[in-house]
């Protein structure tokens, strides 16, 4: 049913009546013109032949259980840096393919970018945070001066895909638009929504948003795999030569974006999507794990893996399962291109939720306990569906530093604290003498743009351009 265009009312009812949801129209004498047609163009779009079966094995079924160790493996993967001859001999080959992969366009950044900063205290895109710890520049802005750099570096094109959500869709492009695209060509900056999926009562009813509208959540950050497509950014990468997709969500500044070793192993290796990991900090760190199934890398989650998985070692003390995902891909466009054919479809997830909806009398109802069910995606369950799949491991303090919660963890001040201590990590690197505490923190604020340094070895032939840094300084290097 989905995309038939539906015209008839009576087969509109019976359509949702086949499938338990008849109630979406219950308001529909109330209704007014725009209102009915809108209704029925969200109606038009749900997967009613699917929704039988989600509301079955998802929404009704029991709560997930840990997942058993039978046919698991710890996933291989290369190390931070090379620990053989032919390890080193390979690590140069993949660095210079890389290099030559992003100077010849065929590499482009892509972002998840459909969050809101709820969970942050802050009202609009995630990607709109400051997080940047002496200029307070936003996300979007710290990956938009990585992208300039870079291409300056290259001498290339490197475009930048965008996906939104319509949480925040308009409000994302009106930003990029008040902010000249931070300097981008606009050409050059691919913005697009993602989809939505229904969201629905313990008892497999869609909820109603309101009288004409059906309550839906954007459909996770697998939902990119249908969106690049219908969005046409997919064929927009193919008319620029686009091979490869540098994947990265919204809420990490430390992203590497376009790491020509990444991108040049994972080409030598004929890759089809792989992925970045760090290592665990403990057995049940809030992170995904890379595992084998049956011969191909798959990630699965912390809350789905077992205990006594997460808690095996090896013979030498070290976690088993050591690998945490952390959502930094590469990613083929004819890959993309694969998974939508016909009949494509990752997995559902459940998660259970505080639904905002209306009741049978059209009265708004803000409930204070989970009260639903919202069905999600997630890019990393294509991993299994690729011929062939790498694992980089890279250094958590360089490259991984989300922003996830108001304080604690995973915050915006712990974010801060270590871009100032990478960056005082870089300049002592390049022999700069970086006041210190008595525990070692830098006694300082530093931040370095990426237009004066994209890693370490920028800086030494820049020294003469850095100032003695004094206890308390605020350094800014742009």
């Amino acid at each position: 049913m989905q995309g038939e265009r539906i015209g008839n009312i009576d087969r509109i009812r019976e359509n949702l009546s086949s499938s338990g949801q008849e109630h979406l129209l219950r308001f529909w004498d109330e209704l007014g013109p725009a209102e009915r047609a809108g209704l029925l163009e969200q109606i038009n779009e749900l997967d009613l032949d699917k929704i039988a079966g989600w509301v079955e094995t998802l929404v009704k079924r029991a709560p997930d259980v840990p997942v058993r160790h039978d046919g698991f493996e710890p996933a291989p993967s290369y190390g931070v840096s090379p620990a053989t001859d032919a390890e080193r001999t390979r690590y140069a080959q993949a660095l210079q393919l890389g290099k030559e992969l992003i100077a010849a366009g065929k590499v482009a950044a892509f972002v998840v970018a459909g969050g809101q900063g709820t969970r942050l205290g802050f009202d609009g895109p995630k990607g709109n945070y400051p997080a940047s710890p002496i200029r307070n520049k936003t996300l979007f802005q710290i990956f938009a001066e990585n992208i300039g750099a870079v291409s300056r570096r290259y001498g290339a094109v490197c475009p930048w895909y965008i996906m939104t959500s319509p949480l925040n869709h308009s409000e994302t492009v009106s930003i990029f638009e008040s902010n000249d695209f931070y300097g981008l060509n606009r050409r050059d900056v691919f913005i697009f929504q993602q989809g939505t999926l229904p969201n629905f009562g313990f008892d497999g009813r869609i909820l109603m948003a309101g009288k004409a509208s059906v309550a839906r959540s954007p459909d996770g950050h697998g939902g990119c795999i249908r969106a690049l497509a219908r969005s046409g950014a997919l064929k927009d990468m193919r008319n620029r030569g686009v091979e490869y997709l540098s994947y990265w969500q919204v809420d990490n500044p430390l992203v590497k974006l376009f790491d020509p070793l990444f991108v040049g192993l994972h080409a030598l290796d004929g890759a089809q999507m792989s992925s970045k990991a760090v290592i665990k900090n403990d057995p049940k760190e809030k992170v995904g794990n890379f595992c084998l199934i049956d011969g191909k890398v798959n990630v699965i989650e912390y809350s789905d893996l077992s205990d006594e998985l997460a808690e095996k070692r090896g013979p030498d003390g070290s976690l088993a399962f050591r690998l945490g995902s952390i959502a930094i891909h590469i990613i083929n466009t004819d890959f993309v291109a694969k998974l939508n054919t016909e009949g494509f479809t990752l997995p559902l997830h459940r998660a259970v939720k505080k639904i905002p909806h209306i009741d049978p009398q059209g009265r708004p109802i803000e409930p204070v306990e989970p009260n639903g069910v919202k069905l999600e995606t997630f890019i990393f369950d294509a991993l299994p569906m690729a011929e062939r799949s790498i694992i980089l491991e890279i250094d958590r303090a360089e490259q991984f530093a989300p922003i996830k919660n108001a304080t604690g963890v995973d915050s915006a001040e712990s974010t801060r604290q270590m871009m100032v201590e990478r960056a005082a990590r870089w300049l002592e690197s390049a022999g700069v003498a970086v006041p210190r505490k008595a525990d070692g923190a830098p006694d300082c604020l530093i931040e370095i743009a990426p237009s004066f340094a994209l890693e370490p070895e920028d800086l030494k032939p820049r020294r003469d351009q850095i100032a003695a840094i004094q206890p308390g300084d605020q350094v800014y290097l742009g």
